[in-house]
């Protein structure tokens, strides 16, 4: 995890495609190149997150995806 961790103070750009279940999240730094790839779970997703200075956020844009994009402003705001 400590990897991880340090990978994400890099992060610029965050693409997150919501699901029901399991969340897939890409994040970019301010050079274009790939920090994380990964699938996190539902329960995941806020404390992913939450490690996360602000940057700019991507959100899948389907009918299917509205309650999990509702859930995000929830977490931003925390």
């Amino acid at each position: 995890m400590s990897k991880l961790a340090r990978d994400l103070s890099s992060v610029t750009v965050v693409g997150l495609d919501l699901a029901k279940r399991i969340f897939q999240v890409h994040c970019l730094d301010a050079a274009g190149k790939v920090v994380v790839n990964r699938s996190l779970k539902r329960g995941e997703v806020a404390e992913f997150f939450r490690k996360l200075a602000p940057c700019l956020v991507g959100l899948e844009a389907c009918g299917s995806s509205h309650p999990g994009a509702d859930g995000c402003w929830r977490w931003a705001t925390m």
